[in-house]
């Protein structure tokens, strides 16, 4: 593989890319729907903070990190191929770049796609770290969502490589290791005594000043994961502050849930979506989909183009003979990601699966009493109406061989045009209400020694049940019963390797799924795969840092 940028703290490329000279006068910052080739001045720099998530950073097709495919090199599919493939929920028959290594749980040191991670992120924290350096004292609120993204990269350093490499300093050739631990405290400290300088907690709709910039409530919606997995990062378990932090973000964030105009139990005749569909479709900035973000990315496929966020969510989990079946706006239908049987499971028994007469998003969410289930699986070979894939996963390689989902589309609700044909206009909800909803019960329940949700955490979970059209509204759900809903809600958002980390459920755990540890009928792999290895790369150039424990080199 080539790496055209040597360190995981790439200096070079920073400098490069951004220059190193200090604050212009004449900032004016707009909202967040980067593409950028940023020269330097402070607005760009503030961006490039964001942009860096969700693009590939020379533009579409070009990359600082070269990976064979400038697509693969973007943070966000990065982070959804090492948190979704190696779980329950999804499953992929590429072999780009260690992709297929995570879909078997056989990643190791060497793993390409471990390194891009490991790059992104840190790459993430240096731009962070310059603006701090370059323009801090320019203006208290950007300076403290400065803070947040850097938190935010950092957070998902810890979450994903446990002990990585750490530095608050702007040019550091070779940063010190720090432990997991002592980075939480960080984070958290960080956050604490930034948040208060960011933009109070409001929604924004696109076009509005300000749009899709974090505001307080992504700050403490970062606070409530982190304290929900404060057990997992430093031993000790943080319940009742994840409970706080939830509430904050349910009662003050000023967010709702978006329950729709045009909400139906499921796609109709008539081209209307349900609410929880048109979270994901083309127009989501446009419906009041936004009043559920916490924090996203603002992307348009027509000036903000990427092979990475929106566009790589549909066309991985589409092919051909999906969009016959449902014409699509986006060329786009790569035939690559698709869902665990055991996903499938947690909607609908298999008995009761194959008992329909087809395998549509329409009969499928009907017979499991829920919108949720967005998933398909007929016309694998061109033959419309006809049950033909298969729900188990025999052959990673074939798409065939699962039962896709259609839950991230590039259509309009109201069936508008889009931007582009090549690419999506979807913006990415990385953080939504209903997680902070999840993360009250959880917290709530086990705060009180509990083994089920208590009421007003019962209360909350039910609400996002009923926007499903869910009517099977319990009085109270076990702890297991919670995390299979969390499936159900936030399936392919990036969220469940962490979710079943915390539980129990990932390294040495008698809880499988098809194909854990490379064995069909699904086996195990040790507990210290719960973190990702250092990559060989960084150890060979930075001699500060320690492999994690049970890795070799």
């Amino acid at each position: 593989m080539k790496f055209n940028i040597k360190k995981a703290f790439p200096i070079l490329g920073l400098a490069m890319t951004l220059g190193m000279s200090s604050c212009v006068n004449d900032l004016d910052v707009k909202p967040i729907d980067p593409r950028l080739n940023t020269q330097v001045d402070a607005s760009k720099l503030f961006n490039k903070m964001y942009a860096e998530f969700v693009f590939e950073g020379k533009g579409p097709g070009e990359s600082e990190l070269d990976l064979g495919d400038a697509g693969l090199s973007v943070l966000y599919r990065l982070l959804w191929n090492a948190n979704e493939l190696t779980t329950d929920e999804a499953i992929s028959g590429w072999t780009d770049k260690g992709v297929a290594e995570f879909s078997k749980n056989s990643f190791t040191a060497a793993n390409e796609s471990l390194y891009g991670l490991w790059w992104r992120l840190n790459f993430g924290v240096s731009i962070c770290n310059q603006y701090l350096k370059e323009c801090a004292d320019y203006d208290k609120t950007m300076t403290a969502e400065a803070h947040f993204m850097r938190d935010l990269y950092y957070y998902y350093l810890l979450d994903n490589f446990g002990n990585p490499s750490f530095s608050e300093t702007m040019p550091d050739p070779d940063p010190k290791q720090i432990k997991s631990a002592d980075l939480y405290n960080f984070i958290v400290k960080d956050l604490e005594e930034n948040m208060g300088n960011m933009l109070p907690p409001s929604v924004r709709k696109k076009g509005e000043k300000n749009y899709s910039r974090a505001d307080q409530s992504a700050a403490w919606m970062l606070l409530a994961r982190l304290y929900l997995n404060a057990e997992k990062y430093t031993g000790k378990a943080e319940w009742a502050k994840a409970k706080e932090y939830a509430d904050k973000v349910i009662k003050q964030s000023g967010r709702t849930l978006w329950e729709g105009d045009n909400a139906t139990t499921h796609r109709s005749a008539n081209g209307k979506y349900s609410a929880y569909q048109m979270l994901f479709m083309a127009d989501n900035d446009q419906t009041g989909a936004y009043n559920e973000c916490i924090f996203g990315f603002a992307l348009d496929g027509g000036t903000a183009a990427s092979w990475g966020a929106s566009t790589f969510l549909h066309g991985s989990t589409w092919d051909a003979n999906m969009a016959a079946d449902y014409p699509q706006k986006s060329s786009q239908a790569w035939g690559g990601n698709r869902t665990r049987v055991d996903l499938v499971k947690k909607f609908i028994s298999l008995t009761d699966l194959n008992s329909l007469d087809s395998w549509t998003p329409e009969t499928i969410t009907k017979a499991a009493g829920d919108d949720r289930a967005l998933l398909y699986g007929d016309n694998a070979d061109g033959n419309h109406g006809k049950k033909d894939r298969k729900y188990t996963n025999d052959d990673i390689a074939t798409f065939a061989d699962g039962i896709a989902t259609t839950k991230f589309t590039s259509d309009r609700s109201d069936d508008g045009p889009t931007a582009v044909s090549d690419q999506c206009d979807n913006d990415i909800m990385l953080m939504r209400l209903p997680e902070a909803y999840y993360i009250y019960a959880e917290a709530e329940a086990r705060e009180a020694g509990s083994e089920v949700t208590l009421t007003e955490g019962t209360r909350l979970i039910n609400e996002v049940r009923k926007r499903a059209n869910n009517n099977n509204l319990l009085s109270s759900y076990t702890l297991d019963e919670l995390l299979d809903e969390r499936a159900r809600e936030f399936y392919f958002e990036g969220l469940r390797r962490t979710d079943l980390i915390r539980y129990g459920y990932f390294g040495n755990s008698n809880y499988t799924w098809q194909w854990k540890g490379g064995v069909q009928e699904g086996g195990k792999f040790p507990s210290y795969f719960n973190i990702f290895p250092i990559p060989q790369t960084e150890l060979g150039t930075n001699h500060n840092l320690d492999q994690n424990p049970g890795y070799a080199g």
